[in-house]
């Protein structure tokens, strides 16, 4: 059973939401919050799998909530929510310890089918919309560099496993792509997290496109 954790400040938003996913066996809405203090005070009362968090809401943001949610012991996995998929918003949610975003626009089974993704520990993170995201926000050119600064000590092996988590690749599929097995791939993972300073897979994918590994 996934269990959740609704963040928006429009009651609507998070009706709509638990009318979707409250019929799915796997998936159990176990709260709400209406802003990102709300929020940080849900994840420890309810232990939630996932949290859908809107980043836009007065008082405490969906961003800052976030932050302080990924220095929890076992945080768990913080999904944006977003209403458009070009947000300067969604980058710095990215960075601050998201591990992916949702358009709250999303078809219901397409939701379902991400929400399954997110709790496997897999990516929520569409390649081209990340790249449109990049491209928007200032300081594109300085971040490039930035990116491939902190790439300078990897091998090989590894750029191509990063280049992989850039195209938005699970466990399975870098394994099958790259004729290792998925404990290799896990492993190989895991170290590049430590190398390139990143808290989980999808800010190392964050970091392949920005670098253009994932072109």
């Amino acid at each position: 059973m996934i269990r959740l954790l609704l963040v928006d400040d429009e009651s609507m938003v998070v009706a709509h939401l638990t009318a979707i996913l409250e019929p799915v066996e796997d998936i159990e809405v176990v709260g709400s919050a209406n802003d990102g203090a709300e929020a940080v005070e849900a994840v420890g009362r309810f232990s939630p799998d996932i949290v859908l968090m809107d980043l836009r809401m007065p008082g405490v943001d969906g961003i800052t909530a976030i932050e302080r949610i990924a220095t929890m012991p076992e945080p768990p996995v913080l999904v944006a929510l977003t209403t458009f998929d070009v947000d300067s918003y969604v980058l710095r949610a990215l960075r601050a310890g998201a591990a992916g975003f949702l358009i709250k626009s999303t078809p219901p089974d397409e939701l379902i089918k991400l929400i399954r993704v997110a709790a496997a520990g897999h990516t929520v993170l569409a390649p081209e919309a990340t790249r449109r995201l990049m491209a928007a926000s200032r300081g594109g050119r300085q971040r490039s560099e930035e990116a491939k600064q902190r790439l300078t000590g990897l091998n090989e092996r590894e750029l191509d496993i990063l280049a992989c988590l850039g195209r938005g690749l699970s466990n399975a599929d870098v394994a099958k792509k790259l004729h290792l097995s998925e404990a290799t791939v896990k492993s190989y993972v895991s170290r590049l997290l430590d190398k390139v300073d990143c808290a989980n897979r999808t800010q190392a994918g964050l970091l392949a496109q920005e670098a253009g590994l994932a072109d």
